[in-house]
C-alpha cells in the first residue's frame, strides 16, 4: 500500500493535536535518558565487589562533574578532560606514571557505565568513548 501524502499530513496534524507520537501509540517508545546521577545507583548495584572498589572513586568524579547530564549528553571531550584532571590530581609516588594509570581507570570505569547503558536500552553505541585519547 503506498501513503497518501495527503492522509500522513492530516494524521500527523491529528497526533500534534492529540499531544501523542507514533512511537506511543505502539507501545514501543525509547526508555527516558536518565542523567549520569540518576543512573549511577543502577551501575554500582550491577557491578561487581571488585569493580566497585576499582572504578568506585572514578564513577563519583563522574557524576560530580557531569551528574545534571543526561547519559547521551556526555561528549568525549567531557571524559578526556575527566581523564586529565584524575591523572593531575594522582598522588605521586615514586613508582607513579604522572598519574597515566588514574587517567585510563578513569576512561575504563566510563566504558564500564556505558556499556551497562547501553546492556538496559538507554544507548546503542559507544562511539563517544572508542575515539578518546590519552
Amino acid at each position: 500500500m503506498t501513503m497518501d501524502p495527503d492522509r500522513a499530513a492530516t494524521a500527523r496534524a491529528l497526533l500534534e493535536h492529540l499531544g501523542l507520537t507514533a512511537a506511543d501509540l505502539t507501545g514501543t517508545s525509547p526508555p527516558t535518558v536518565p542523567t549520569v546521577a540518576d543512573y549511577l545507583p543502577a551501575v554500582v548495584a550491577a557491578a561487581s565487589p571488585g569493580t566497585r572498589r576499582t572504578y568506585g572513586s572514578s564513577w563519583r568524579r563522574m557524576a560530580a562533574a557531569l551528574g545534571d547530564r543526561r547519559i547521551d549528553a556526555v561528549r568525549a571531550s567531557d571524559l578526556e578532560a575527566l581523564m586529565r584532571q584524575a591523572a593531575a590530581g594522582a598522588r605521586p609516588r615514586r613508582n607513579s606514571r604522572n598519574g597515566r594509570h588514574a587517567g585510563e581507570h578513569l576512561i575504563a570505569a566510563a566504558r564500564a557505565f556505558y556499556n551497562r547503558a547501553i546492556a538496559d536500552g538507554y544507548l546503542t553505541t559507544v562511539g563517544v568513548l572508542v575515539g578518546v585519547q590519552r
